[in-house]
């Protein structure tokens, strides 16, 4: 997925990163929102590697009392990040059931072939979807009805469930994950650097701008 965007007609500067997310991870849906705001100033060109956060959940998804939080962690988490999401203009709803991720990783994963708008359409409904409206996106029936009104067809949805490289890439990417040392997510990798967790736009920038400086450096050798 390429674009060229254009500032003040002039091209923005252009980054690169990988970013190991998964959709049920309601930290990937804050770094997401905030990884928006580099847009504004650069050409962000993200390779996405989706991993299952939560492997062993059913098919039919489990009750958010099966983590391994106490009452009062749990509340603490959620408050936190209902205020950050409030901060990116999203009014979030703590989930009660933890959704088996698979089906929406593998449906994400296909629909990156095509092309970068509907995969973006994609990667925000799955998320709002599931954070703000409060539906199981681990339902065959519900992420069928989301890509439908993202415009994805049927085949592509058949395709993503039915075709064993596009499983084989959810197994790389997690082994890949393991590689890189990967401890949870969303991880970030930008130029040199590896950010964890919801981190702030600012450090986002911090790092696009690190990253960038870096690979001038690079060109004048």
């Amino acid at each position: 997925m390429t674009s060229l965007d254009i500032n003040n007609g002039q091209k923005k500067p252009q980054i690169r990163l990988t970013l190991f997310t998964d959709y049920i991870c309601p930290f990937c849906f804050i770094g997401d929102l905030r990884l928006q705001h580099l847009r504004q100033d650069y050409e962000v060109l993200v390779n996405f590697r989706f991993i299952e956060i939560h492997p062993a959940t059913p098919a039919q998804g489990a009750t958010v009392d099966s983590l391994d939080y106490s009452d009062q962690q749990w509340q603490g988490m959620m408050d936190g990040l209902v205020e950050m999401a409030q901060e990116e203009g999203i009014n979030l709803a703590p989930p009660s059931l933890l959704a088996n991720s698979h089906q929406a990783l593998l449906l994400a994963e296909a629909v990156k072939k095509e092309g970068r708008e509907i995969f973006y359409k994609l990667n925000r409904a799955l998320y709002e979807q599931y954070f703000v409206a409060g539906r199981n996106i681990g339902s065959d029936a519900v992420l069928r009805e989301i890509a439908q009104a993202c415009g994805v067809s049927n085949e592509v949805v058949d395709n993503a469930w039915n075709d064993v490289e596009i499983e084989k890439t959810l197994r790389l990417n997690m082994s890949m994950a393991l590689q890189a040392g990967v401890t949870g997510t969303p991880t970030f990798f930008i130029g040199q650097q590896r950010l964890t967790g919801a981190v702030s736009t600012a450090k986002l920038k911090q790092a696009a701008e690190a990253s960038i400086m870096g690979k001038n450096s690079e060109d004048r050798h």
